[in-house]
């Protein structure tokens, strides 16, 4: 919680303002169609990200270290200013000390036996395809399908699990184009951003910013 001095005639008011968190995964920045908001490559996208954000001195940018890392094997690191370990701060939910409702699991085992069970389905049709339709052609169908079913709307890795803990721990907001993460997410009432409004909510932000804090100035570039 920070105070901004405000001016009434001859008064001066102190009124305090609480920073806003926010927790970015690493499809914001290497989707097509979600990076193309900030830069045609991921590097452009995470570099027009950083200009936008170091306006913005009314919130504080988390990515888990898992994310981190995966971020970094889609960016030229040499291209990369050194403002984003200013900006962009790492951090790892605190795995040991955070608590999760029961039902979650209860959840999630249902949601797997459910998947499992459309995954066998999906087999079982390509199978009776078979000499019907050309052998490539039957496999390339049963992995689309079969992945769909398996995998779509749900959290199949630790970096997702990472994200959604983060953001439950910071109470942050959380900007994802992964809608697995985001089902799970609103389970434990976090909040979530479509990231292809991110955009809007930084330029918002930073105009917030400038009525907050007329005299703050934006992150010098360390490069």
């Amino acid at each position: 919680m920070e105070d901004v001095k405000e001016k009434s005639g001859s008064e001066v008011s102190t009124r305090p303002y609480r920073v806003g968190r926010v927790v970015l995964d690493t499809s914001l920045f290497v989707n097509p169609e979600v990076r193309k908001y900030f830069g045609e490559t991921p590097t452009e996208a995470l570099e027009g990200f950083l200009f936008l954000a170091a306006q913005i001195p009314i919130l504080e940018f988390y990515m888990p270290p898992s994310i981190f890392k995966e971020l970094l094997h889609f960016v030229d690191k040499e291209k990369i200013s050194g403002d984003l370990l200013l900006i962009l701060h790492q951090k790892p939910p605190s795995k040991y000390e955070m608590s999760c409702p029961a039902f979650l699991l209860y959840e999630l085992i249902e949601d797997i036996r459910n998947r499992i069970n459309k995954g066998l389905r999906v087999a079982e049709s390509a199978v009776r395809t078979v000499g019907k339709k050309r052998e490539g052609e039957v496999i390339q169908e049963l992995r689309r399908k079969y992945r769909e079913a398996l995998r779509e709307g749900i959290i199949d890795s630790k970096e997702d699990v990472d994200l959604i803990l983060l953001a439950k721990e910071l109470d942050a907001l959380l900007v994802t184009a992964d809608h697995g993460v985001i089902k799970w997410a609103e389970k434990l009432g976090i909040k979530w951003l479509f990231p292809e409004k991110f955009r809007e909510y930084l330029l918002s932000s930073i105009k917030k910013a400038k009525q907050l804090r007329p005299d703050s100035q934006p992150f010098e570039s360390q490069s």
